[in-house]
């Protein structure tokens, strides 16, 4: 079932792209037809929502010096000693588990050298590599390199030098620009200056400072464009020139080459530019409607994924993993965007409980893992609660926005040994407080983050307990 739907998400994309290789040329947007230029926007648009996303997210770290969410200049490596609260609104569904370290990667000039530290047995820490597609394109870290030290080189699309020696491996990225999300293990809140120590030995610099040679020529400045809101992206044509400018830094894949044809006969595309005002009410009508069709086609896949059929191991990956399914990148980007491919972590997901009703803080719920049925990992879990629609943390009393492996020591157990953990608005009473996680008085979803998932959790063999409302519980004793 799931295998169908799929497939009939993708067909308009798939004829499309099967249709454009009979192009030779574009044609501009003035030959389009009204249906033409829906179907196009409504492509372009789920091809380009991560980019355009990513865009926003970038600027806001690395570039815009006055947003409040600033991190570092490009190339420079910032590290926050501190879990995200709910303040920290750039980023949707963030965690709040593991301290962050994040670096804007700009590989036009020349590669980077990243260095890890030596990291102490038993923490977790990981090294994500994302492009400006949002693809997950490499992993250092305790999972996939280990966590003895190690220097890293990340090279850009045109790079073709030699290995130097003491280089451990090699990340290429089919894009100019690199988002590399560094995730350390906090234990408690007494251990954040060992995470802090941690912090401090990631290394970067350029290829050149590490060979003691002279730098390249600097590459051009860039004229950033101001990015969309988050509102902005949903319903502005300006969009679609966000999208041109990104896709300017973006190479076009050899299994887009068509894609691209038909795209540019939208005046979408690198070096292109989509000018709304040019259009006929009637296209401009058609290109709305068509934008509007990509989200229709995101929603539909609302109900795979609430029941468990379209999880995160799907939607996150690298582009072979993915396949070029853009609808899938596209929902992984409005939904968790820079989640982790599954094999680093799964994200099984809370959005109704197990009766099929949306979650909301009017409802009192009940989460219980039986003995023995904790979340599977070689790293930890955790269970994260954020608002509906904005996907951020919840501000509460308690200043608790999850419940994690960390803090079993503190949890009370239940008589068998197993664990009930509470997820309300209001207190579940002192002698459950331990156990409660906070819940808004509105609509919210609860994500459970799995890092470095076991075999089990992997292949299905371990599933998640059901989320009871109270009543529900009551009533089968």
């Amino acid at each position: 079932m799931k295998n169908r739907i799929v497939q009939l998400a993708q067909t308009t994309l798939l004829a499309a792209m099967a249709c454009s290789a009979l192009l030779s040329a574009p044609a501009g947007a003035a030959q389009l037809t009204p249906d033409e230029a829906r179907s196009i926007a409504r492509d372009a648009y789920i091809y380009g929502f991560p980019l355009v996303d990513n865009y926003r997210i970038q600027h806001a770290y690395f570039e815009d010096r006055s947003h409040p969410e600033y991190k570092a200049p490009w190339n420079q490596l910032h590290s926050d000693a501190r879990v995200y609260t709910p303040d920290d609104k750039a980023i949707q569904t963030p965690n709040s588990d593991t301290p962050y370290s994040q670096l804007g990667a700009d590989l036009r000039s020349e590669p980077l050298v990243l260095s890890m530290p030596a990291v102490e047995a038993g923490r977790y820490y990981t090294a994500q590599f994302i492009d400006a597609y949002t693809h997950n394109f490499a992993y250092a870290g305790s999972r996939t390199t280990g966590n003895e030290a190690g220097n890293f080189l990340l090279v850009g699309p045109g790079w073709k030098g030699e290995t130097p020696a003491g280089i451990k491996q090699v990340f290429r990225s089919e894009t100019d620009f690199v988002y590399v999300f560094y995730r350390t293990q906090l234990f408690n809140p007494a251990d954040i200056d060992n995470v802090r120590k941690v912090q401090a030995g990631f290394k970067v610099q350029p290829l050149s400072a590490w060979l003691g040679k002279p730098a390249p020529v600097a590459a051009p400045r860039i004229d950033f464009p101001e990015p969309l809101s988050v509102e902005q992206e949903r319903n502005s044509l300006q969009f679609f020139n966000i999208l041109n400018f990104v896709l300017s830094y973006c190479p076009t894949h050899p299994s887009e080459q068509a894609l691209m044809e038909r795209f540019a006969r939208l005046d979408i595309g690198a070096g292109q530019r989509f000018d709304a005002q040019t259009l006929s009410p009637e296209l401009r009508k058609a290109v709305e409607q068509g934008m509007a069709d990509a989200w229709q086609a995101n929603r539909e896949l609302d109900k795979l994924a609430a029941s468990g059929a379209l999880t995160s191991g799907d939607l996150l990956g690298s582009r072979e993993y993915l396949k070029n399914n853009y609808l899938y990148r596209m929902r992984a980007a409005d939904s968790g965007i820079y989640g982790n491919s599954r094999e680093e972590a799964i994200y099984p997901s809370y959005m109704v409980d197990a009766d099929g009703q949306r979650l909301d803080g009017g409802n009192r719920y009940v989460l219980r893992f039986a003995p023995g049925q904790l979340p599977p990992v070689n790293a930890f879990w955790s269970l994260t609660l954020y608002e509906l629609p904005s996907r951020l943390l919840v501000a509460n009393p308690l200043k608790r926005y999850l419940i994690n492996a960390p803090m079993l020591p503190d949890l009370k157990r239940d008589a068998d040994g197993g664990l009930t953990l509470y997820i309300q608005h209001d207190s579940p009473g002192k002698d459950k407080e331990t156990n409660w996680l906070p819940a808004p008085k509105g609509s919210f979803l609860l994500a459970m983050r799995l890092f470095w998932p076991k075999p089990e959790a992997l292949d299905g063999a371990w599933k998640k307990p059901p989320l009871l409302r109270e009543q529900q519980v009551l009533a089968s004793h």
